[in-house]
């Protein structure tokens, strides 16, 4: 639980900083009425989205422990059937939700840090140029402690985070005393009324009460980092109770006193206090970041085995979760985007324009998918779960259509990281796609080859010749190369196949495919979960429990390294694409290093495709 808190609940855990804030000077009035409907609004958006949705419910939806949307959309499809018109339709939610999780993982940071650095002008003006500085220093520094992995991370981050949840408990107590009054908002009546009384004020205002529960997708993705229960348990008995306490705090403060609307968070806790809540309340933002950067993370790891972004390196920081994982190339592009949203817009304020179409836009998917899985896969009667799930997409709806309000303000920038990712996904897929058509027009049947086979010819020479192919049934077309140029084939041949399944893990047992044919001819396939490592010379090893034996030292791997070429008939925005499939294509981590070949054992076969 330490470490949950230190990763997990850190998003939603600093939204007092701006939440109420912004909810309050969007309704335009500090009358009593507005400042108990928003809180109510707070109250009932954290208790049906987060506590029910995410906490109770979605996070039941887990593929062997992992979360996240991609987990989800495979859960789905494996039960949508492999010919199901619907198939295609669930896919494309998931990655536009991924995507989107992309998107708002961007300006969480961001808002998180600044918000917390704006604190020191409420002790003096003078910090007002300092301000971006000392945020751009934080979340430099932010992105460049996450190689030291999650847990580490966590562990460090936790007792900050404990104490972080104590003092906004503290603080609310200390305001609600001024204003008791305040708990009215408690009965969601209020927000009923107020509703009611001006539907459109109401429904602009959702834009802003949507800041108090970002970091419930965060809390779904990072799932895997620490299992679920220790995440129930936290946001129940710990996290829920303390930001409740804060918010009714704040609206106390401000029902006391209007002037403190121009930052109740701050002006909520004594003078003397103030310099060291706002030291707090920074290495609080920091830590909010770690919830959607290790999201990140997790999803990009999910997303490279399971075939919708080309290979990167992938590094597991943990011997004991499988889930704690770091993405150089993810790190490095998402401290870019944060670097380049703090000096775009400037302050908080600006800032939460930008917030909320991309988290929504991904709550929703998450809801969507979550009613068809629970549905299909679970076995729910169709009335509960539409009734449940109905709740859920009226408020995810709701909250998405009031941001899609704020899309020129700055609601455009998540929408273009979310579409660029998108454009990534679907460009690899239909590019790989292409290529595996392309090579399959070509393909010699593996069965009529070896027909072909005679005593002598070829000549066979001492050894094992693995060639790497993604299809066992045809010959891979280095072995052809191989036999054109060099005359000769090893005395044993296995064709290698490595495959990703739709479960985090597979289990040891599970792991190998043997095949024997004729000729000395062996087929070999490599199953894998989309959390794993793939590891070929470790699963070699274990082909001895089938008294299958490979001597490194006399195994060749022949790898093919295609070139794929532009064909000409393409209209320009195909020819895009291809580009950028081709450009992918070359960027990507090979596949020795990948798989974890001994590079002193490996052939690389070149070829040429056009597509």
């Amino acid at each position: 639980m330490l470490g949950v808190l230190g990763v997990v609940y850190g998003d939603i855990g600093t939204s007092p900083l701006y939440a109420l804030r912004q909810s309050v000077k969007a309704t335009g009035s500090v009358d009593p009425d507005s400042v108990l409907g928003v809180l109510s609004l707070i109250t009932w958006a954290l208790t049906i989205v987060v506590t029910i949705k995410y906490v109770l419910v979605i996070t039941r939806a887990d593929n062997r422990g992992e979360g996240g949307v991609l987990a989800l959309t495979a859960l789905v499809l494996r039960h949508a059937g492999p010919k199901s018109r619907a198939r295609w339709w669930f896919m494309t939610a998931g990655l536009i939700g991924a995507s989107l999780f992309y998107g708002d993982s961007v300006i969480t940071p961001a808002i998180s840090v600044m918000s917390a650095v704006e604190g020191l002008n409420v002790a003096s003006p003078v910090f007002e140029t300092y301000i971006i500085p000392i945020t751009l220093v934080l979340i430099v520094a932010l992105f460049a402690v996450q190689r030291h992995g999650t847990g580490h991370v966590g562990s460090f981050f936790g007792p900050v985070m404990v104490l972080w949840f104590g003092t906004l408990g503290i603080l609310g107590l200390s305001g609600i005393a001024q204003e008791p009054r305040v708990l009215l908002a408690l009965d969601p009546l209020y927000a009923l009324w107020f509703v009611v009384a001006d539907p459109l004020r109401a429904f602009l205002l959702l834009g802003a009460v949507v800041l108090a529960v970002t970091g419930g997708e965060a809390l779904y993705a990072d799932m895997g980092h620490f299992g679920r229960e220790p995440i129930r348990r936290a946001w129940l008995y710990f996290v829920f109770p303390a930001l409740l306490l804060n918010y009714y705090g704040q609206g106390a403060l401000v029902l006391y006193d209007p002037r403190t609307l121009d930052n109740p968070f701050f002006r909520l806790a004594p003078g003397w206090a103030l310099f060291p809540l706002v030291a707090l309340a920074s290495a609080a933002t920091i830590i909010a970041s770690q919830a959607v950067i290790s999201g990140a993370f997790s999803i990009t790891n999910q997303a490279v085995h399971l075939g919708y972004l080309p290979r990167v390196r992938v590094r597991h920081t943990s011997a004991d979760e499988r889930g704690q994982v770091f993405v150089a190339k993810i790190n490095l592009f998402m401290c870019l985007a944060v670097v380049a949203l703090v000096l775009l817009f400037q302050s908080s304020s600006n800032l939460a324009t930008a917030y909320g179409i991309a988290v929504t836009g991904a709550m929703s998917i998450d809801s969507i998918l979550g009613l068809v899985y629970m549905t299909g896969a679970r076995g729910w009667h169709p009335l509960a779960a539409f009734s449940l799930f109905g709740l859920f997409l009226a408020v995810d709806f709701a909250f998405f259509g009031a941001n899609l309000l704020k899309f020129i303000e700055g609601g455009w920038f998540p929408v273009i990281i979310a579409a660029l990712i998108l454009v990534l996904m679907t460009t690899w897929m239909q590019g790989r796609v292409k290529l595996a058509e392309r090579r399959a027009r070509d393909a010699l049947p593996l069965p009529l080859f070896l027909e072909t086979l005679r005593p002598g010819h070829p000549d066979r020479v001492p050894g094992t010749a693995v060639f790497l192919t993604s299809n066992t049934e045809v010959v891979p077309a280095q072995l052809l190369h191989n036999l054109k140029h060099n005359k000769v084939l090893h005395d044993r041949v296995v064709l290698l196949s490595v495959r990703t399944e739709d479960v985090p893990s597979v289990p040891e047992t599970e792991r190998i495919e043997l095949n024997h044919l004729d000729q000395n001819f062996h087929t070999l396939v490599l199953h894998y979960g989309y959390m794993e490592e793939p590891n070929i010379p470790r699963a070699l090893a274990q082909c001895r429990k089938g008294q299958f034996h490979f001597n490194l030292m006399e195994t060749s791997f022949f790898l093919g390294r295609e070139k794929v070429v532009l064909a000409p008939r393409h209209w320009w925005f195909e020819r895009m694409r291809i580009r950028l499939f081709i450009f992918l294509s070359n960027v990507m981590l090979n596949a020795t290093e990948f798989f974890r070949l001994p590079t002193n054992r490996v052939i690389e076969v070149g070829g040429q495709y056009e597509i």
